[in-house]
């Protein structure tokens, strides 16, 4: 399996991933798998916390995984924590639940992006 990290994200994406933030309109929770829990914090130091905060806080953007959907369909979101961390977290969704597959900070061109998002939204 690739890293997460090896993932690069296209400025089209982020384009068109408002269409998927409907996606997340049906969710009621989040669904925690103990070795992604542990691996995200021992691998990036990103705890369980940062990683929902992310889904509450604008701009969110969220993308399809196609690369990585072979066995369920993946999505990634590039967002922040409520301490103003970017992070870019893969995750699926179980039923309503949001799982969390890999959580890490925004590599040099998803910071880019994201900070495009940003401008509109910051006076």
């Amino acid at each position: 399996m690739d890293q997460v990290g090896q993932t690069v994200v296209y400025a089209d994406h982020i384009h068109k991933s408002m269409q998927h933030v409907d996606l997340l309109a049906h969710v009621d929770g989040f669904e925690w798998d103990a070795g992604n829990r542990e691996k995200n914090w021992q691998t990036h130091l990103v705890t369980t916390a940062e990683c929902e905060q992310v889904f509450f806080n604008q701009p969110l953007t969220v993308a399809a995984d196609v690369r990585h959907s072979q066995v369920e369909p993946r999505f990634y979101v590039l967002g922040r924590s409520d301490a103003e961390r970017r992070l870019f977290v893969v995750f699926t969704l179980r039923g309503t639940r949001i799982r969390v597959i890999s959580a890490r900070d925004m590599n040099r061109q998803e910071r880019l992006m994201y900070e495009q998002l940003l401008r509109p939204n910051e006076e």
